[in-house]
């Protein structure tokens, strides 16, 4: 029995693709910009919103992750406040439009902040991971989502790197895998470890989505499509 397919539009370097691939769906990844290490099983250099339109026919499901510069915590609070923040575009509603007229099960993924429709959020914590990172998840399936779990991350730690050889220590630090990351001396190895991620670039992992996240979502999906007549 073949893979049902599904597209990973805005992809980037494939966060999201690796989760879904590992749920179980053959994935091809769509982004404007060349992506030298995108993991899907296919790529296409193209314009999201228009591979959409003209190509949905050959997909089970959509994933879409517009860009999220627009509703960040970090241009709408601290860049706002010097002056300095930047016009991003607001590709949520254009894609929400084209993916309800293709009429199949998708999924819109973003910042807290973004405009998504009865959202559900999934934060690293709920996973095992060493990072929190929420997201927001609106889908027009039904998508349980899983409680926080921020307990046992703790940030009164020294950084992670200082301590590799004490497991105990490893589980209790919260790692913000975003910016540079220099100035807590986090290594790209620590961000690697905190993402479960091995085959970005550190600017890469910084926009990325931990592939459990999608990983969750996709063996949800896999159940619908299960259910649906053939």
């Amino acid at each position: 029995m073949s893979k049902p397919v599904l597209l990973d539009t805005y992809c980037k370097a494939g966060g999201c693709t690796k989760g879904y691939q590992r749920a179980g769906f053959y994935v091809v990844g769509v982004d404007i910009e060349p992506q030298p290490n995108y993991c899907g099983d296919e790529f296409y250099q193209a314009d999201a919103i228009e591979f959409i339109e003209k190509n949905w026919r050959g997909f089970d499901v959509i994933h879409a992750s517009p860009p999220c510069q627009k509703y960040t915590r970090m241009n709408k609070g601290l860049l706002q406040s010097q002056g300095v923040s930047r016009e991003h575009p607001d590709l949520i509603e254009p894609t929400r439009r084209v993916l309800q007229a293709t009429g199949l099960p998708y999924v819109i993924e973003n910042v807290e902040g973004a405009p998504l429709l009865d959202p559900i959020i999934l934060c690293g914590s709920s996973f095992g991971l060493l990072v929190q990172r929420h997201r927001l998840f609106e889908s027009n399936m039904f998508l349980m989502s899983m409680p926080c779990a921020h307990g046992w991350q703790k940030m009164d730690k020294p950084p992670l790197h200082r301590l590799a050889g004490h497991r105990k220590a490893l589980m209790s630090r919260v790692v913000g895998v975003y910016g540079h990351g220099r100035g807590k001396g986090d290594d790209k190895p620590l961000w690697q470890r905190a993402m479960q991620i091995d085959w970005m670039t550190r600017k890469e992992m910084a926009q990325a989505i931990p592939p459990a996240y999608t990983e969750f979502i996709g063996r949800q999906l896999l159940n619908v499509l299960e259910m649906q007549p053939s």
